[in-house]
This record gives structure tokens, C-alpha cells and sequence, in this order.
């Protein structure tokens, strides 16, 4: 294995910063490989870092990962994907969906995995205005968009800015699939070669197990970086987006990850897969 340090890249919202403080602070081992700081950044410009090929590892939506898999690979820790945890449509005013074809609807990102949803639930929406994340709500309450998909912590405090939701789009995937919804996951670059990337998978799954065994370790580091700051609402948003799936997809995982992929192609996303994207294949 090399001894270059890998540059890694995560979003600062608590899910990711809860898995990897243990990593990113030596606190877990990591034989064979060494890390450069930790770039933290909102997910859709960890999506385009990762279609430029910036990073070693990195956080990704699984709509940027079906669109890099020649250069990516998925590792099966790290994911945030389950049920109940989807990207939520929301407006100011009541709204019937079947008029989202005359509105301008914001979303975190192009290749977020929530603007892919809101495209295979509603395939005649109207024109889409990527933004930052937290730009969104503040946005839909000044009404200069109709609606907008929100995600991460907005999950938890839309009712305060006085909007209401359209769609659950997590619920509605759940209920036409069958599947847990599957948001962002982390992807190593294919050519540090499957003993690296194995042992990599190890030290995010070994830094998520010593998170859960001493949470109160990576308090400060999450609220550094926390968008929100109120102690329930981060709790809230870690038991919601890290769970069993986090520490491995499995077969059930990879499954939702698969036919997330494949609709995408049915719907035009994607030209095509090259790769099916599991860590095994990196060839």
C-alpha cells in the first residue's frame, strides 16, 4: 500500500461529521494509508469534485455516483440510506403537484439524489433552480421559487419558516419500490486498488463503531460544523440518517442502490451503467 496521503472529502452536516470524527482524529487506525486534512463541503460540490476526480474518497450523492462509476468505486460503509429520511418537496403556498409543471422548483444541487427523485416521481416538473442547500427555505419563504426539495436538517425545522410539504419523496420511493431510499454514500477512486479501498472501508466502519461507543467524543467537532446548533435537532438528524446501513449496505443496501441506478437509466439520468457499483469491482 502507498504511503501518500489520501485527500478525503465529507459534507459538514452531523451524519458525516459523526461517522468520521473518529477517523479524521486519529482516534481509529488506519494501516497501511495515511489522510490529508479532511475537506468538508456541501454535498453538490463534493458531486462535482468527484465527476472532476478531485479526491481520493469522498461523500457523494448516488445520482453523482452513477455518473463516475468508471472512475469510483462504492465502498458499503459510510452510506446514509433507510426509511423515513427522504428529501422532502415543500412550498409557501398550497400547491397542487399536478400545476409543478409551471413552477420553478429549487433544489440542493443538480446532481443531488434529491433532484433525481423529484424527477423520477414527477417527470413533468417544471424549470429546477439548483442552490445551496440551506439557501432553499429562506428562499421559498422570501417567494422567490414555488417550491423547493429540501434535505439534511431542513427535514426537522420546515415548519418554522412557515412551509408546508407537497410530496415526502423518500415515502413515495418506498412505497413504488419497495426499497430503503438511497441518499449519498462514499466512494473511493478505483485505482488505489482493492487492498487499499478494503482497508479504508475498515477505518470508516472502525470510526463509526467508535462513535457510537463514545458519542460524547465527537460533540464539539459535529457542532463545529453543525448548521443547526440545537442539541435535538443533531440528534435527531444522526439517529435518522445513520443506522445499520451506515456500518454496511448489504445485500439489501446495495439492492436499493442498484434499482435507484437502473431507474435512473429508465428515466434518461443515465445513458447507461458502466460498472455495477459495488467495492469488489475495481478493476
Amino acid at each position: 500500500m502507498s504511503a501518500q496521503p489520501f485527500s478525503i472529502g465529507f459534507s459538514p452536516c452531523p451524519n458525516d461529521t459523526f461517522i468520521f470524527h473518529g477517523l479524521v482524529s486519529g482516534l481509529v487506525s488506519t494501516p497501511g494509508f495515511t489522510l490529508q486534512p479532511p475537506v468538508l463541503a456541501d454535498v453538490e460540490s463534493l458531486n462535482q469534485w468527484a465527476m472532476e476526480g478531485r479526491l481520493d474518497i469522498t461523500k457523494l450523492s448516488f445520482h453523482a455516483l452513477g455518473h463516475v462509476l468508471d472512475h469510483y468505486t462504492l465502498l458499503s460503509a459510510g452510506a446514509a440510506l433507510g426509511r423515513g429520511c427522504g428529501p422532502l418537496l415543500i412550498s409557501r403556498e398550497e400547491l397542487d403537484p399536478a400545476g409543478l409543471s409551471q413552477q420553478t422548483i429549487a433544489v440542493p444541487g443538480h446532481f443531488t439524489t434529491a433532484a433525481m427523485l423529484l424527477r423520477l416521481c414527477y417527470p413533468g416538473c417544471g424549470s429546477v433552480r439548483a442552490m445551496r442547500f440551506d439557501q432553499i427555505m429562506p428562499a421559498l419563504a422570501a417567494g422567490d421559487v414555488a417550491a423547493g426539495v429540501i434535505i439534511h436538517e431542513s427535514r426537522f425545522t420546515y415548519p418554522n419558516y412557515g412551509l408546508r410539504l407537497i410530496t415526502d419523496l423518500g415515502e413515495w420511493w418506498e412505497k413504488t419500490t419497495g426499497h430503503p431510499i438511497p441518499l449519498g454514500g462514499i466512494a473511493a477512486r478505483r485505482s488505489l486498488g482493492s487492498e487499499t479501498i478494503a482497508a479504508i472501508e475498515m477505518a470508516i466502519r472502525d470510526s463509526l463503531r467508535h462513535a457510537y461507543a463514545r458519542p460524547e467524543r465527537a460533540q464539539a467537532y459535529i457542532r463545529s460544523h453543525a448548521q443547526e446548533l440545537d442539541d435535538h435537532v443533531i440528534r435527531s438528524h444522526i439517529g435518522l440518517y445513520v443506522n445499520e446501513y451506515s456500518l454496511d449496505l448489504g445485500r439489501e443496501g446495495m439492492a436499493a442502490v442498484q434499482e435507484f441506478l437502473m431507474r435512473g437509466v429508465a428515466g434518461g439520468v443515465f445513458a447507461d451503467l458502466p460498472r455495477f457499483p459495488v467495492k469488489g469491482d475495481v478493476s
